[in-house]
């Protein structure tokens, strides 16, 4: 095309010298403006005569043609322009979509609660909610697209109009709005597992939340029908005075099958010659299944499936104490702590044999059959309270913390609860705060 304007040029400007030679005839001598030819030799001489010709319709249609390449260089410059300033938006919001692509990686690396930084812009104020955002990304695609239309519409007008449109430029545009559909379809893909996960974190949360509520109700109904008046449910004492054989209480539930166990009380007591049988544990076929039980001038016995192991303990002095003993099925194992220290252990006690499940817990009596014949000379004569039990062996510092008053833990199996525990045949209940008693006792 230049070489063609050049030629046009020099063909308007023979005309034009020839032209200029006619007037100088016409009115005298004047310096005449000749074009030559590259390459002619300048010392021979040049014909000036007889060029004077009328403007021809041949170089009218050459101006005309000069005029309109103009007109289309001209706007063919504002086109690219133009087209600049678009690859220079899409440049920017390309960035800022890499930018807000790169927090939403940063802010799911670090873990916790996903933060998202509304203040920074990719494709205008995304909405919160992920699918408004997702609606919002899709409309931004779609205006792109119909941009790259639109330059492609004024690239068909600049073909017709004898304009190329630069495919280098075309070509980069394309790329840019493949990088740019890319960069939003992952950002959807994001979106989408964060809706998930959020959706999954609810529900997860909604349950634990139902079970929670769920434990409280269960709690709140089982205080209304114990309806207690004492300070707190577990806070209260049993009163066993004298020593019969129908003065006990007996808690209302049963033991599951259990390979082990703790057992832990509090008791009070001055009786002699024993303190009789805090508590017995009996099965249909065996009344002595577990029996903690001081008789006569004996020690303090443990009785496991009617298995006997003597127990260092004195608590006779009618001060309270914390009484806890362990015992395992491996080996027959066995621990005996009062007011949190270990003052004992054995084993080959019952080993490898099971608790059995479905008997009998009576406070203050030894069963001879599951629930009743009880021994006058074998009661328990004086005062119990937090009797709790664990189908598991409990740790030396939690025994400790519940003897020095520094926790409490009720019982996984039987817990102290108001509720749980019935009185007969005179025996009653008072409340008791253990820990300012024992203090007073001191």
């Amino acid at each position: 095309m230049i070489t063609l304007a050049v030629g046009l040029l020099y063909v308007y400007a023979l005309g034009s010298g020839r032209v200029a030679r006619a007037s100088a005839q016409a009115k005298g001598s004047r310096f005449v403006c000749t074009a030559v030819p590259p390459g002619a030799d300048l010392s021979c001489p040049v014909e000036t005569t007889n060029r004077v010709q009328s403007s021809s319709p041949q170089e009218d249609e050459f101006r005309s043609t000069i005029i309109q390449l103009r007109e289309t260089v001209l706007q063919q410059k504002e086109t690219i322009v133009s087209q600049q300033g678009t690859i220079k938006e899409l440049n920017a919001k390309l960035s800022r979509c890499e930018a807000a692509a790169q927090d939403a990686r940063d802010s799911k690396a670090r873990g916790g609660a996903r933060r998202k930084d509304y203040g920074k812009n990719t494709m205008g104020d995304l909405p919160r909610d992920p699918t408004e955002t997702i609606e919002q990304l899709g409309k931004t695609m779609q205006s792109l697209k119909d941009r790259l239309e639109n330059l492609e519409q004024q690239q068909l007008r600049a073909n017709v109009s004898g304009a190329a449109f630069p495919n280098e430029l075309r070509d980069l545009l394309k790329r840019r709005l493949g990088d740019l559909e890319s960069q939003l379809l992952r950002r959807v893909a994001e979106l989408e597992e964060e809706k998930s996960q959020l959706y999954n974190e609810t529900a997860a949360h909604r349950q634990r939340t139902e079970n929670t509520l769920n434990s409280l109700l269960e709690r709140i109904t089982e205080l209304e029908r114990s309806n207690s008046a004492f300070k707190s449910p577990e806070d209260f004492k049993i009163s066993l005075p004298l020593r019969t054989n129908y003065l006990y209480g007996r808690i209302k539930k049963s033991l599951p099958e259990m390979y082990a166990f703790t057992v832990c009380m509090w008791l009070k007591s001055s009786a002699s010659p024993g303190i009789g049988t805090p508590f017995s544990y009996g099965v249909p076929g065996q009344a002595n299944e577990i029996v903690l039980i001081e008789w006569g001038n004996n020690p303090i016995e443990l009785l496991v499936n009617d298995k006997v192991a003597q127990l260092p303990l004195s608590v006779s002095d009618g001060r309270w104490h914390h009484i806890c003993i362990t015992w395992t099925t491996r080996d027959g194992f066995w621990e005996a702590y009062q007011d949190g220290e270990r003052l004992g252990t054995g084993e080959n006690l019952a080993p490898w044999h099971p608790i059995k499940p479905g008997g009998v817990i009576i406070l203050g009596q030894e069963q001879d059959i599951v629930g009743g014949r009880f021994d006058a000379t074998q009661a328990f004569v004086g005062e119990l309270s937090h009797f709790n039990m664990w189908d598991r062996v409990l740790r030396p510092i939690d025994i400790s913390g519940m003897a020095n008053c520094s926790a409490y833990m009720p019982g996984n199996v039987v817990p102290w609860i108001d509720g749980n525990v019935e009185v007969f045949g005179g025996a009653t209940k008072a409340a008791l705060e253990i820990c300012e008693d024992r203090l007073f006792d001191s």
